[in-house]
């Protein structure tokens, strides 16, 4: 057994068992929290939970007018990498091809060259926002450790993979074997990391900030506050 098999076999069902589990873990604990009733009556005029919860989520997509441009410039370079991060991951070929041998599902594959810009601007798009982190006094200074750490395991993925973008990937699944056994376990590696962190890490805000906005419009429609 190579580097790419140990990937490929037992890192693989490690790496996914303890995303699943984790992602569980961490929802079943979120869902176990006490909440304290809100006694009060709805203010008049109040929208209905459901109302405010999704309103609260649609505006948080944006900031608000009062925000400076550079938090703006921010926000915008966010989506471009994860809009990035979305195409490459979902629509090539190769990766699809994985999908498809180890869950049965498949979907039509985009072209190469889109899967080349967008790895590249999401690759730039990265750089950017951790030189933002950087440059900025107070995201610098609220930075922690898992900060850090969730941009470096996120970041290792694409410049892994961007090293084994040798061929057009119909080549790649015509011939049906790997030529570059070491530098495609190495990419293999780091999404794994990548998926074990998640859970654990405040990359878990992919599925924990429509719940965190959702529950504060809640709240906030009650008193007849606009988010």
């Amino acid at each position: 057994m190579d580097l790419l098999d140990f990937a490929r076999g037992p890192a693989l069902s490690i790496a996914v068992a303890v995303f699943v589990l984790g992602s569980a873990w961490r929802l079943i604990v979120v869902a176990r929290r006490p909440r304290m009733p809100d006694l009060s009556p709805p203010r008049e005029g109040a929208p209905s939970k459901a109302a405010s919860a999704v309103g609260a989520v649609m505006r948080g997509l944006w900031p608000h007018k009062g925000v400076s441009k550079a938090h703006r410039a921010m926000a915008l370079n966010a989506y471009v990498y994860h809009v990035g991060m979305a195409l490459v991951v979902f629509g090539y070929a190769p990766h699809i091809d994985f999908v498809r041998r180890h869950l049965g599902l498949g979907w039509p594959a985009l072209p190469d060259v889109v899967m080349y810009v967008a790895a590249g601007v999401s690759f730039v798009a990265l750089l950017l926002a951790l030189v933002f982190r950087l440059s900025d006094p107070v995201r610098r200074l609220i930075s922690n450790a898992d900060d850090w750490i969730s941009w470096t395991l996120t970041f290792l993925p694409f410049v892994t993979g961007m090293a084994v973008l040798v061929e057009p990937s119909a080549q790649i699944l015509a011939r049906g074997h790997t030529l570059y056994r070491g530098p495609l376990a190495v990419h293999l590696l780091a999404f794994l990391f990548l998926l074990v962190w998640f859970p654990f890490g405040k990359l878990m805000h992919a599925v924990f900030f429509a719940f965190s906005r959702g529950a504060t419009g809640v709240r906030f429609g009650h008193r007849g506050v606009r988010v």
